[in-house]
């Protein structure tokens, strides 16, 4: 990481323009003891910050930062232990179905419709309020009383106030709603004041990575990886945060979970992308931000000697685990969820000490898919067959006390959730690191890092075990 040294802090500036048409420009640069460093001479001259967005500068009276760096993390030594801000600047509807139902039509299913299907301030003013309270100073100081030393912060493209002078390509995020950039600043400055370091996650990318709702658009046609423009945005994008915040973020994540799966042309240009976005960060910010890549659905071993020491440097390898998603993985016990968590530990380990750093960068509790548009919204669950019902349904059983709030959940079930937790840490444990999803959910307590440390079953410590070496 670059760190920012005293006297040197986030200066932002902005201006939103209220139209369809135009994105808001918001302009970010670092100041260096009352000198501009790494601005951008080619962008528009920017106002002042209105007063109803956060202003991320939180100076001390000399005008230093008002916080002292923060401990060094030694990556591929210190274990990453994180959890992800889920839902705040990409939405979700199972996460925040409020927001959802609030627009009081159920064609809104994502955060594309949510801008598509509303007036432009009507939506903008929903999603201000959101990105004020969603998550605030007091999650930070939470997240690191709880002993985790990582948030994975999920961000749309949208979000981020690309100007003509950053790509030869349209700068357009028409019908999303831009504006969350200062609030991600802010975020930045809290996690710096708070000593959490920050993965930042393209989460969302032009025409969609891979369909689903988490990438800001649920298509059934994703058009990321089909159309060159997008996947040029998308590096431009990168480059973007490298150049203007890459010091105040440990590791980029260039995209979550790109659709690997879709088609060979969509494989083929995924791995280019993660070449050409390498490239891009590393030009930009150098060699202290690490990179993360992921396994685009096809599984590690598909990226065996890629983007590996000496010929690159800093990556990770981002795999996520989750066993709720097919009824073939619902029908296991709850010790062959256990069982299989397990299988996990030689594959990653193996593969992390043959190519690259890996992390388990999304994991939950839940054992079932039974959160309320968990799927989509108005799409049930095939835990009790009401996703898309039909003759082949498998009724696997009743959601009731599974999901919602935890205090329905049985003695017998928040001991599974504690056991179900400590597997998968392990996983994480034995290789360089894990980031449970999500910090919080409206309605489903199993996945929420902030109910199980509330309830129990996830400890204070996080190296504390009930059931140690469990795989063992």
């Amino acid at each position: 990481m670059r760190l920012l040294p005293v006297g040197v802090f986030l200066l932002c500036q902005g201006t939103l323009f209220v139209d369809w048409g135009v994105v808001a420009e918001q302009q970010c640069r670092l100041k260096v003891n009352g000198k501009s460093a790494g601005s951008n001479t080619n962008s528009p001259a920017a106002t002042a910050i209105n007063s109803n967005q956060p202003n991320p500068n939180q100076p001390s009276p000399s005008g230093s930062a008002a916080f002292p760096p923060p401990t060094p993390f030694n990556y591929g030594t210190d274990k990453i232990r994180g959890v992800n801000l889920g839902g705040w600047f990409v939405l979700e509807p199972w996460i925040t179905p409020s927001i959802f139902q609030n627009t009081n039509n159920d064609a809104v299913v994502d955060e594309f419709t949510f801008g598509a299907m509303q007036d432009f301030n009507t939506a903008l003013g929903v999603l201000k309020k959101h990105w004020q309270t969603w998550i605030t100073e007091d999650d930070f100081i939470a997240i690191s009383a709880a002993g985790l030393n990582h948030v994975r912060i999920p961000l749309g493209y949208w979000s981020v106030p690309l100007t003509s002078a950053d790509t030869n390509g349209s700068t357009s995020v028409s019908p999303y709603i831009p504006g969350a950039w200062p609030y991600l600043l802010q975020a930045l400055n809290w996690a710096r004041k708070h000593n959490v370091r920050v993965i930042l996650d393209i989460h969302g990318a032009p025409g969609s990575q891979n369909g689903y709702d988490n990438s800001g658009q649920r298509t059934s046609s994703p058009q990321w990886a089909l159309n060159s423009a997008n996947v040029s945005r998308t590096v431009d994008t990168v480059r973007f945060i490298a150049k203007n915040i890459g010091g105040m973020v440990d590791v980029v994540e260039l995209l979550n979970e790109p659709g690997g799966f879709l088609s060979a042309t969509f494989a083929q240009v995924v791995r280019q992308f993660w070449l050409d976005g390498y490239a891009a960060v590393r030009n930009e910010a150098g060699s202290s931000i690490k990179i993360m890549i992921g396994d685009a659905f096809l599984g590690v071993q598909s990226w065996t000697n890629f983007l590996t020491y000496p010929s690159a440097q800093g990556v990770f390898m981002d795999f996520h685990e989750y066993q709720i998603f097919s009824d073939l993985e619902l029908n296991r016990t709850f010790d062959q969820h256990i069982s299989f968590a397990c299988t996990h530990v030689s594959t990653l380990s193996t593969f992390a000490s043959s190519n690259i750093w890996t992390i388990i960068g999304e994991w939950s509790n839940a054992m079932t898919d039974c959160a309320k548009w968990l799927n989509g919204r108005g799409v049930g669950a095939r835990w009790d067959a009401t996703w898309f019902p039909g003759p082949n349904s498998v009724y696997h059983g009743s959601c009731t006390n599974f999901t919602g709030s935890y205090s329905g959940f049985s003695t017998e079930y928040k001991n599974s959730l504690r056991k179900y937790w400590e597997v998968q840490v392990e996983i994480g444990e034995n290789i360089q690191g894990w980031v449970f999803w999500t910090w919080k959910a409206e309605n489903a307590d199993e996945w929420s890092y902030q109910k199980g440390l509330e309830a129990g079953w996830i400890p204070q410590d996080p190296t504390n075990r009930m059931y140690p070496h469990i795989c063992s």
